[in-house]
């Protein structure tokens, strides 16, 4: 009330000069107009203590009720946030409460037999868990570092590098598959050699050279679990399995995974390799046919198969590449032991038409007749049913052929179902992510493996699907998600084996519809994959395993080249692939550990008048 009084004092003398002023504008245009107008009497303002007049108790009611307003305003905002309040604390109890049941309900439920490469449940500690269930941590780590999609080769990779770089980093792989990291080569070569029984379950297998090894890259014990990665004192890397990533907040730095939950990253790498094509005829043959056939690329494509193997009378594969030509020899030398009928079907004239010359395509395609294979070249596939218990597939020639089941092996699709979310662009040539030189897409997001296209300084834009390229394009992407800032300038190689016996690798461009000049030699023992294993001590050929630098300088051979004629045994040879008369692509044939020398006549790019002379460069005539 004291404050009223004191204001009241101030704004009195104003209010009553105001009204004196009024009176005399009246008074002096009802003297210019000669008219009179009812003037309000003058009002009696005081400067003294209110309740004196009338006037001055209306003048406090209309300040009263401005103060009264302003009150209740602040109380019902004030009553308003204590309720808005009240109401979060009680969410996040309601959330502990349902985290509690979640934790009690999976401890209740029953443990899954798993494979070694599975993330494991230990049932002893099943109770203990029962009884921490609401301190528990969250199943999802909510932020990760680093946050690699996928989990093949390129993001083991990568989480190997970055964590080289950074010994404390906390690294997060998400994959839709069940299994920790592993390589797939073995797949459709070495698992399918071995004598083991229980090769399907331990996915152990013995290299060339004799030497046990796992599938996996690295045990169970390598790896921390995805609850405990954001309190592990010294990081870590943890494998979030049988979950798929499936849209891209990049501005938020954040995913979203196919059961709605969110994970935030700092950076991010996608790794999501390909998915296996398949042909259009086989897909409108409907389920019966979906159900005989299986597209091959996973772990549990290769148990599939390999159970499959020993239950039919008969399995047709169909595509002549680098896939199916290794699954055919496979099957083919199974066959020679439990009768198998295994039928090979492409549409070009010979086993890896599209890489190989034609010459070097017909011999390999004699090779493979010989492991037990009945190849059957130059088939196109009109026609797919089922019927009467078997898959008949008619040719575009009228052939047909009857058979218990299909194996499709006709390339991969590069996974790029992020782009629209994330905003990535994708190559309308090649397929896959554009990356630049460093192999990132855009700010915080790198790719690597067989979903890059990169460009390649000598060879252009490119996208390669091999083990290789994997290994090297996921290191250097982890480095550079560390700082390093390094541009991919490596040609990675490939290769393939047709069994213990034929094998080769290649560098580059090798396309069978490029020029192409071919020098060849005689074969000794030593020159078989066989060999080549148990010189270098291991099967997994890459430059994670052999980093030997091409110096310029390999002894050369001084005995004179001599090239096979037609029908002669293409026992061991280097064969160039030639654009604008300079070498674009090399494959050594049953020659082995002499990569860096074909890398470096690539790298170079110069024209060479006599690849007589660069072949010696190779050793191929020593015996």
């Amino acid at each position: 009330m004291l404050k009223c009084t004191a204001m009241w004092q101030k704004l009195a003398p104003l209010a009553r000069a105001s009204s004196s002023l009024c009176r005399h504008h009246v008074r002096r245009k009802v003297l210019k107009c000669d008219k009179m107008v009812p003037v309000i009497p003058k009002a009696l303002m005081s400067s003294g203590a209110p309740g004196g007049a009338g006037d001055n108790a209306a003048y406090l009611m209309i300040v009263g009720a401005a103060f009264l307003g302003g009150g209740i305003y602040m109380y019902s905002t004030l009553s308003q946030d204590k309720k808005r309040y009240q109401d979060r604390l009680n969410e996040i109890r309601s959330r502990s409460v349902k985290l509690s049941e979640e934790a009690s309900a999976a401890v209740s439920a029953p443990v899954l037999e798993t494979t070694p490469g599975e993330l494991k449940t230990d049932p002893s500690s099943t109770e203990s868990a029962g009884a921490d269930a609401a301190v528990s941590p969250p199943e999802l780590p909510p932020h990760a570092p680093y946050l690699l999609i996928g989990g093949g080769t390129a993001a083991f990779a990568a989480a190997r590098s970055i964590r080289a770089r950074d010994p404390g980093a906390r690294v997060l792989i998400v994959t839709d598959e069940w299994d920790l990291p592993y390589m797939r080569p073995p797949l459709s070569k070495e698992l399918w050699f071995s004598d083991d029984p229980t090769v399907i379950e331990t996915l152990r297998f013995k290299q060339w050279n004799g030497k046990e090894r796992s599938i996996y890259f690295q045990p169970p014990s390598f790896y921390v679990s995805p609850q405990e990665l954001s309190e592990v004192e010294n990081g870590g890397v943890a494998v979030l399995t049988g979950k798929k990533v499936v849209h891209m907040d990049v501005r938020g730095n954040k995913v979203r995974l196919n059961d709605d939950s969110e994970i935030s990253y700092d950076k991010c790498l996608i790794a999501t390799g390909g998915e296996p094509r398949n042909l259009q005829v086989l897909e409108r043959a409907g389920a019966a046919v979906a159900q005989h056939t299986t597209l091959f690329r996973k772990i549990e494509d290769f148990r599939c198969l390999e159970k499959i193997s020993r239950e039919v009378k008969s399995i047709t594969i169909v595509g002549g590449g680098f896939l199916g030509s290794e699954l055919a020899c496979a099957l083919g030398r199974k066959a020679k032991e439990t009768g198998l009928e295994v039928i090979q079907m492409f549409p070009e004239k010979g086993n890896m038409g599209k890489v190989l010359p034609e010459y070097l395509s017909n011999w390999t395609t004699n090779k493979v007749r010989k492991e037990g294979v009945n190849v059957m070249a130059e088939a196109l596939v009109k026609h797919v049913s089922f019927q009467d218990g078997k898959v008949e597939i008619k040719l575009k020639d009228g052939r047909v052929v009857k058979t218990d089941h299909i194996v499709a092996a006709v390339g991969l699709e590069p996974s790029v179902e992020l782009a629209k979310s994330a905003g990535l662009e994708v190559d309308s040539d090649f397929g896959g992510y554009r990356v630049n030189a460093e192999l990132q897409a855009r700010s915080n997001i790198w790719v690597a493996g067989d979903a890059a296209c990169f460009y390649d300084i000598r060879l252009g834009r490119r996208r390669v699907e091999h083990h290789d390229h994997a290994v090297v394009s996921g290191r250097l992407a982890g480095e550079n998600m560390t700082g390093a800032s390094k541009p991919y300038w490596h040609q990675s190689m490939f290769w393939s084996d047709l069994g213990p016996d034929v094998g080769y690798e290649a560098i580059g461009i090798v396309d069978s519809s490029l020029p192409t000049v071919g020098v060849f030699a005689k074969a000794t023992p030593k020159d078989t994959p066989k060999a080549a294993t148990e010189e270098s001590g291991t099967g997994i050929r890459s430059e994670s395993e052999t980093e030997a630098i091409a110096s310029g300088e390999a002894a050369v051979s001084t005995s004179s080249p001599r090239i096979p004629q037609q029908g002669e045994d293409y026992g061991k040879g280097v064969i160039f692939y030639l654009r604008d008369k300079v070498v674009v692509g090399i494959i050594l044939w049953n020659v082995f550990n002499r990569m860096p020398i074909a890398r470096k006549i690539i790298k170079d790019g110069e024209e060479h008048a006599d690849l007589n002379e660069v072949a010696k460069l190779f050793n191929i005539h020593e015996d």
